[in-house]
């Protein structure tokens, strides 16, 4: 199957008073069409910087450098001038953001929001585009959408905030649409809601979906594969069932052991993964993991490991790939 986006040894880097920053670690991955990526870490492992280098949305004031390749329909975004990538933006590859608020214009009504994108990227008319816009927002549960569209941000809660985002995300039937930790600031149930929102648009319009997120149980629904990234780099990457069953990088073992288990005979207590991130600014020599890894051999001190394959489609960056069970 031809692959959808194809990032292949993608390095972000930023220049600081303190000095250089090494947020995005040489990262490479396919996305194939239709299917939804899970892309999961803690704070600080490079999760978003990877996807606002993909978008070319890193701001200029922070002095950063990409380097590598980012190859989305036959073409690599990073060589691609400022107004080629407007074209992108929004209309094949769309991206929705963590917080509503900051990303919606405070001072347009969502009517302007919505349908822009449409009228630069789609061709529409502005009767046109109001008609597509009402559609939207029924499609995403927006009640009395007639109305509604002509209210501003503000008036909305967190959860339909994030339904007009989505709104927006879709509006020119996009191929692959990035979800930059859209649930986390909303309770429990409106997350299930959005999650359930965007599988059924996703499966409805065809489209490929890579959801960025912290929370692992999150993208046990829904996701197809997942990566793990730490420090920059992606450590793991497996078919979604087989990571979950069979981990085999110790920081996704942590990951899953910090989580509640449904299944268990018994009550558990969740286990913390010790220590702290590595400072991004200081670069650690061999495996970043390393100070926290309770499987720590004194290779790892050295060599930092490279993926390498321990099953079908399930890669491994660690000397020792332990065994979950």
């Amino acid at each position: 199957m031809t692959d959808l986006l194809n990032v292949r040894h993608l390095t972000t880097r930023f220049q600081t008073p303190d000095g250089l920053v090494h947020a995005v670690n040489g990262i490479s991955f396919q996305i194939y069409p239709g299917e939804t990526i899970g892309i999961v870490g803690e704070s600080g492992s490079g999760k978003t910087m990877a996807m606002m280098s993909i978008l070319r949305l890193l701001p200029g004031t922070a002095k950063a450098i990409s380097t590598g390749e980012v190859w989305f329909e036959s073409r690599d975004l990073l060589k691609l001038s400022e107004a080629q990538m407007r074209q992108i933006r929004g209309s094949s590859l769309a991206v929705v953001f963590q917080n509503s608020l900051s990303a919606l214009n405070p001072v347009l009504r969502i009517e302007k929001q919505l349908t822009e994108a449409m009228t630069r990227h789609l061709g529409l008319t502005a009767t046109a585009a109001q008609k597509r816009a009402l559609e939207l927002l029924d499609a995403v549960g927006i009640p009395d959408a007639k109305n509604r569209i002509r209210h501003y941000p503000h008036q909305f809660s967190g959860g339909m905030r994030q339904r007009v985002a989505i709104a927006m995300g879709i509006a020119c039937n996009p191929k692959l649409l990035i979800a930059d930790e859209p649930t986390t600031a909303l309770d429990v149930t409106i997350q299930a809601q959005i999650v359930d929102l965007i599988k059924h648009l996703k499966a409805e319009m065809g489209m490929a979906a890579l959801w960025i997120t912290h929370d692992l149980a999150l993208l046990a629904g829904f996701a197809d594969r997942i990566f793990v990234m730490y420090a920059g780099q992606i450590v793991e990457q497996a078919p979604l069932r087989q990571l979950y069953y069979e981990p085999r990088h110790p920081y996704t073992i942590g990951l899953l052991q910090s989580l509640p288990r449904l299944d268990a005979d018994q009550p558990q207590r969740l286990q913390a993964i010790e220590g702290f991130p590595p400072d991004l600014m200081h670069y650690p020599q061999g495996c970043p993991f390393a100070a926290r890894c309770p499987y720590v051999i004194d290779r790892c001190h050295h060599e930092d490991p490279i993926l390498e394959s321990v099953g079908d489609d399930h890669t491994v960056a660690c000397w020792v790939k332990p065994s979950y069970n």
